[in-house]
């Protein structure tokens, strides 16, 4: 069980670019490995249940990390991970999140905390003050790693030996100014090789594994259904006892029957007034629609236009392929060739031209988002101002300026 411990939390600390020490006390190992298995969403109890010394839970330390190889693709990210990067590369993401959700979780958990009503809004103020400079200051860094990278593709540029590329990155350049790194690489390669050929190995063997992972989670539900079959016994012998020894159960069980016919009564009721509004409405729109076609049509006619703008913001992500623009890149630079071909490409030695993906689309792909989210922007500004038009109504004898 130690070892297994060891062994996922030092693989989930390479996963979330961690340092981590062999000294590091066996308890923080299993606090580490159980909440990163919680934020991944590996949520069953037995396994957070476990001791926090390691002692017992190597079967259930299995089915987590069988779980980890097949749903988070362990493998995969540990070699792209440690995989060397001779090239100059860039991270492209134009994928939809759900960030929207995380806030709306982040906000109710709020108050639950204590938290409402103990930060100062200067305070946050000059969070956003002092966020927004180091927002500043890392995008002129990257803009000034930007113009050193172009001018390393330029002096370089028909000097490399594939010609899809045509020029040194920055580790290439290196290498020539500098021979002896030249061994450190090598070394870097050579584990790289072994890792793959190990890789390649166990995707061979990788069927037997989920075979016998089978018979596990059998045997594991076995015993799951006896320890449960076992549980319900117990509590369908101690019911009667219960209850004889409580005589307010029977008031409580009647008092919940009234609940239940109340409830279905006011159901009932429910359906019955849907109904009746239902009608209503059909009615006051067959009347609007003879009176006042001229002012509904306008109202359609915004309502569509709204909607054309809304679905304009959303064609990107239909689209074949670029929904799923997500990872790193290589940059390669284009100046002979047209714009269409511009850009970044995967070209690792090849002498075929690959599916590449150039600067242009990127840069329209995140125009189209960052527009996207400036609507939403000013939805909710527009609500925020609205909702604090309806509690200035409410003050009386108080006169409120806007900034």
């Amino acid at each position: 069980s130690l070892d297994f411990w060891r062994l996922l939390y030092v693989l989930l600390k390479q996963i979330h670019g961690g340092r981590w020490t062999e000294s590091d006390a066996i308890d923080t190992q299993i606090r580490f490995v159980k909440s990163a298995l919680w934020y991944h969403g590996y949520d069953r109890p037995q396994l957070h249940q476990l001791p926090a010394d390691g002692s017992a839970g190597s079967r259930e330390l299995l089915l987590a990390f069988s779980w980890l190889l097949h749903r988070l693709g362990l493998l995969e990210q540990l070699l792209a991970r440690n995989r060397v990067k001779t090239g100059d590369e860039t991270s492209v993401c134009t994928c939809e999140d759900d960030l929207p959700n995380r806030q709306e979780g982040t906000t109710e958990a709020g108050p639950e905390g204590g938290l409402e009503g103990r930060v100062d809004v200067r305070y946050l103020q000059w969070l956003n003050g002092r966020l927004r400079f180091q927002w500043r200051s890392l995008h002129a860094q990257h803009q000034e790693q930007c113009k050193l990278l172009h001018k390393i593709h330029l002096f370089t540029s028909g000097s490399h030996m594939d010609q899809i590329l045509g020029h040194f990155s920055v580790t290439e350049t290196d290498l020539i100014r500098q021979p002896e790194n030249y061994t450190q690489l090598l070394q870097l390669l050579e584990s790289e090789t072994m890792q793959l050929e190990a890789f390649l190995e166990w995707k061979q063997l990788e069927p037997v594994y989920w075979q016998w992972m089978e018979t596990v989670l059998d045997s594991m539900a076995e015993e799951g259904n006896i320890c449960e079959s076992q549980d319900a016994h117990v509590e369908k012998r101690r019911l009667p006892e219960v209850t004889s020894c409580c005589p307010w159960a029977d008031k409580l069980t009647g008092q919940m029957d009234r609940l239940s016919r109340d409830l279905l009564a006011l159901q009932d009721q429910l359906h019955q007034l849907i109904t009746q509004r239902k009608a209503a409405w059909w009615e006051k729109v067959a009347a609007r629609e003879e009176l006042q076609k001229e002012g509904f049509s306008a109202t359609a006619r915004k309502i569509q236009e709204s909607v054309e703008v809304k679905l304009r913001g959303l064609t990107s992500v239909h689209a074949p392929k670029k929904d799923k623009m997500h990872g790193s890149c290589r940059l390669v630079l284009r100046n002979k060739h047209p714009a269409s071909k511009m850009g970044f490409g995967q070209s690792q030695g090849s002498k075929e031209p690959v599916s590449a993906v150039s600067a242009t689309e990127v840069i329209r792909e995140l125009q189209m988002r960052e527009a996207s989210l400036q609507r939403e922007l000013e939805q909710l500004r527009e609500e925020c101002r609205q909702r604090l038009d309806e509690i200035a109504e409410g003050l009386e004898g108080v006169i409120c300026i806007s900034p």
